[in-house]
C-alpha cells in the first residue's frame, strides 16, 4: 500500500491529467460528488487502483483531499469520490460475501426490498476539555458514538461537546434477484448503508422497493449485541460509495438518439401493429388476438388526473383462462420479459401479504417496518400472476383495491399507509374443472369471485379443441423450435421492443378525436338499447360504464402502439372489435344469445334474475290468495305454468332461503319474510 501523502500526490497527478474538465463542471454546477472511472484509475496507477479495491475507505479519502488541493474556480471541500466500473473479479453474490471480503470494494446486484427514512448521522465531533480548554477531534467512524478517553491533561470523562458535524444517513435491505438462484436456493438479504448525496432527493427515488440496483461499496461488520454484552459473530453491511439503477421501469428507461430515430422510423411503418403482435411472442403459435391485446396492455392508456381529485386509470388489466398445455404461462413469460420491472409470481404459492404488503419486524433498526408485495414492486410495470385459481379467496380479495384504485393501504401494528401500485396485471387461470366443457356456458367455469373478473379490462377464453388443419400447424411449429431453437427470427429484437414500448409511454399522450369519440359512443348506446323480441331479455345489461372505459384505454393504447398523439376512428374500432370479441366469448348467454355482462359482473345471468322475479311475484300473489304460509307444491305448479322447469324451482327457493328472503315454518310450506 502506497503511504499516505504519496497516494494524494498521485491522485493529484490523476485528476490534474484525467479529470480537470468533469471536475470543473462539477464544481461550477454545485455538485457534491465525482464519478471516477476504475478503468481510466488502473491504466494510470495500477497500484493506486489495488489499493482503491483493498483500503478503500483511506485511498478514497487520499482521492478527495487530493481535490482539495488543485485550484478550482469554486468550492471542492465537500467534493466526494464515487468509484463505478470495477473489474469483473470484484462482482459478488450476497450469499458468497465471506470475512475476507471485509474492508474491501466489491460491486454487489440485487432488488431492493426494504428502506428506512432519511435521518442525520454524526460524522465529527469537537470536545472541550473543562480543566485546560483543550479542544479534542474525534471521528465517528463506527455505529456507536464515541466520546474522547482522556486528555493530554490527564483529565479523564466529562468533555464537554463543542460541535457534531452531521450528514443525511439511510439504511435499506438489498435481495437477490430470482434469476440469479439455482434450484431451491433461497433469496439472502444484506443490510446496506447510504449517506450524503446517495440519499438526496433525486437518489432517493431511484432505490424505492422493488428497484434492482447495482452498488459499489466496502464489506463492514456490524458487533451484535445481546442482554447488553457483545458476542462473538457479527452481522455484515456494505458501506456504498456508488449505485446505479439496473431495472429501471417504462418511464425511466434511457433512449439514446440512434434508438430514437429507429423508433420513430418503425412507427411511421403502416404495418406497425402487425410487426408488434408478431413480435409479442413468436415462439408461440397462434392467439393473434390475445397477442394484439397483449400489445395494447403494454403500451397502456392515459392515466387522468381530474381537478376534484379522482384518478383514473390508464394501465390495462388482462385475464387468460384456458385450457393446460394451451401456452398461457409461456405468454406471460415472454411479457415479464419485455416489460421493464416485469414480474412473475405463480399459484398456491402467493399470499395476500405477498402480492400486496406486509407488514414486517425491522432487524437493522427496530420497530416495524412495511415491506412491499408483488404488486408494489411492479409499480409502473407489469406484474404477471400465473394460477391465478390457485389462490385462496381471502388472498385473491386483497387484489381488489390494487387492480382498481392501484393503490394498496395497509393498517396493522401501528402502521398506518396507502402505498402507491401503478400496476399493469397479467393473469392466467385454468377452468373450474381443469379443461372447458364445449358444451356448458364459459362465463360458469371461470372459477374466480365476480368482483374480481369485474376489474379485467378483457377476458379471454382460450380453449383446446382439436382441429386437423390448426393441429397440424401448431406441432410443425413446436417441432422445427425443438430441432432448431433459433430458427424463429424475431421480427423486432426484444431489446428494440422494450424501448419502443418505454418511448410511446413517456412521450406519447393521446387524447381522443371527435370521430373516435361518437364511434364509441353509438357503439356503447346501440348495444345497451339494442331491439329485443323476448320481452325477459331486455332485463339483461349487455355493456356498463366500467367497459366504457376499457374501451378508451384500448383506443389510446391503439394510437401509442402507431407513436400518434390522437386517437382516430380506426383505433376505436380496433378496441371495439377486441372488447365485443371477448364479450361474445365470455358474456353471451345461450338462451337468448344476446351479450349479458352481469354474467361475469355479479355471477347471476338476466336470465336467472327474471326467473327469480318470476318466483317472488308468485310468492307474493298466493301470499294474497291464501295466507302468511304458502304451499310449496302450488309455488312449483304456476311456476311450470309460466315455463320456469321444476329443478330449477327448487335451487330458487333455495337460494331465497339462504338470502333471507323466505322461510320453510313447517316442512312443504313457505312463508314470506
Amino acid at each position: 500500500m502506497l503511504e499516505a501523502a504519496e497516494q494524494v500526490e498521485r491522485f493529484k497527478e490523476f485528476f490534474e491529467e484525467t479529470y480537470m474538465q468533469e471536475l470543473l463542471e462539477a464544481v461550477t454546477a454545485g455538485k457534491t460528488a465525482i464519478l471516477l472511472d476504475f478503468a481510466k484509475l488502473s491504466a494510470f496507477d495500477p497500484r493506486l487502483a489495488e489499493d482503491v479495491l483493498e483500503h478503500p475507505d483511506e485511498a478514497i479519502k487520499a482521492a478527495e483531499i487530493s481535490i482539495k488541493e488543485i485550484e478550482l474556480p469554486g468550492d471542492a471541500r465537500n467534493v466526494k469520490v464515487r468509484v463505478h466500473n470495477l473489474p469483473e473479479a470484484q462482482k459478488v453474490m450476497i450469499r458468497e460475501i465471506r470475512s475476507n471480503h471485509l474492508g474491501r470494494l466489491l460491486t454487489v446486484e440485487g432488488i431492493v426490498r426494504r428502506k428506512s427514512d432519511v435521518r442525520p448521522q454524526v460524522v465529527n465531533t469537537r470536545f472541550e476539555c473543562p480543566n485546560c480548554g483543550n479542544v479534542i477531534t474525534v471521528l465517528q467512524l463506527e455505529s456507536t458514538f464515541k466520546e474522547p478517553h482522556r486528555c493530554g491533561c490527564g483529565r479523564k470523562g466529562n468533555f464537554r461537546l463543542l460541535e457534531k458535524e452531521l450528514v443525511d444517513a439511510q439504511s435499506m435491505v438489498l435481495e437477490e434477484s430470482p434469476d440469479m438462484l439455482e434450484g431451491g436456493d433461497q433469496p439472502r438479504r444484506i443490510g446496506v448503508f447510504l449517506k450524503e448525496d446517495l440519499v438526496s432527493p433525486i437518489s432517493e427515488k431511484r432505490t424505492n422497493p422493488g428497484t434492482r440496483i447495482r452498488l459499489v461499496g466496502a464489506v463492514k461488520e456490524v458487533p451484535v449485541v445481546k442482554h447488553g454484552s457483545r458476542l462473538t459473530s457479527f452481522d455484515l453491511h456494505i458501506d456504498t460509495n456508488y449505485l446505479e439503477t439496473i431495472d429501471e421501469d417504462f418511464y425511466e428507461i434511457k433512449i439514446s438518439k440512434e434508438e430514437e430515430e429507429a423508433i420513430l422510423a418503425m412507427g411511421k411503418d403502416k404495418s406497425v401493429h402487425e410487426r408488434l403482435i408478431a413480435a409479442v411472442a413468436p415462439s408461440i403459435y397462434g392467439h393473434e388476438k390475445v397477442k394484439e391485446a397483449l400489445v395494447l396492455q403494454l403500451m397502456g392508456g392515459v392515466q387522468k388526473k381530474r381537478s376534484d381529485g379522482v384518478v383514473t386509470r390508464g394501465d390495462m388489466h388482462l385475464l387468460l383462462v384456458g385450457d393446460p398445455g394451451s401456452g398461457k404461462s409461456q405468454l406471460l413469460k415472454r411479457i415479464s420479459i419485455i416489460a421493464p420491472k416485469g414480474r412473475y409470481v405463480s399459484g398456491g404459492g402467493i399470499s395476500g401479504a405477498g402480492i400486496t404488503a406486509a407488514v414486517v419486524k425491522d432487524e437493522i433498526l427496530g420497530g416495524w417496518s412495511l415491506e412491499a408485495g408483488a404488486l408494489v414492486l411492479a409499480n409502473n410495470g407489469v406484474c404477471c400472476l400465473d394460477e391465478m385459481d390457485k389462490m385462496g379467496e381471502e388472498d385473491s380479495g386483497a387484489m381488489h383495491e390494487a387492480l382498481e384504485q392501484q393503490t394498496v393501504s395497509i393498517a396493522k401494528a401501528n402502521i398506518q399507509a396507502t402505498l402507491i401500485a401503478r400496476t399493469t396485471v397479467l393473469c392466467a387461470a385454468n377452468p373450474k374443472y381443469g379443461r372447458f366443457d364445449p358444451y356448458g356456458n364459459i362465463a360458469e367455469q371461470i372459477n374466480l369471485p365476480p368482483t374480481l373478473i369485474n376489474r379485467f379490462d378483457l377476458i379471454f377464453p382460450i380453449k383446446d379443441l382439436p382441429q386437423v388443419e390448426k393441429d397440424e400447424k401448431t406441432a410443425a411449429h413446436i417441432l422445427k423450435l425443438h430441432q432448431a431453437p433459433d430458427i424463429q427470427k424475431e421480427e423486432i429484437p426484444t431489446q428494440l421492443l422494450k424501448k419502443y414500448i418505454s418511448y410511446a409511454r413517456q412521450k406519447v399522450k393521446p387524447v381522443l378525436s371527435e370521430a373516435a369519440i361518437e364511434e364509441i359512443k353509438q357503439f356503447y348506446v346501440q348495444l345497451r338499447n339494442r331491439e329485443v323480441s323476448d320481452e325477459r331479455a331486455a332485463r339483461a345489461i349487455p355493456i356498463s360504464a366500467r367497459q366504457l372505459e376499457a374501451l378508451v384505454r384500448m383506443a389510446e393504447a391503439s394510437a401509442r402502439a402507431r407513436l400518434s398523439n390522437e386517437v382516430t376512428k380506426e383505433d376505436a374500432r380496433r378496441a371495439i372489435e377486441l372488447l365485443v370479441f371477448c364479450l361474445m366469448q365470455v358474456g353471451r348467454e345461450r338462451e337468448t344469445g344476446q351479450i349479458d355482462i352481469d354474467r361475469i359482473a355479479t355471477g347471476i345471468p338476466a336470465s336467472q334474475r327474471e326467473r327469480i322475479f318470476t318466483i317472488k311475484q308468485i310468492l307474493e300473489e298466493l301470499e294474497e290468495e291464501l295466507g302468511k304460509t304458502i304451499p310449496v307444491e302450488d309455488v312449483a305448479r304456476i311456476a311450470v305454468e309460466r315455463g320456469i322447469g321444476k329443478a330449477e324451482v327448487d335451487e330458487i327457493i333455495e337460494k331465497l332461503k339462504r338470502s333471507g328472503d323466505v322461510y320453510e315454518p313447517r316442512y312443504g310450506f313457505l312463508s314470506r319474510m
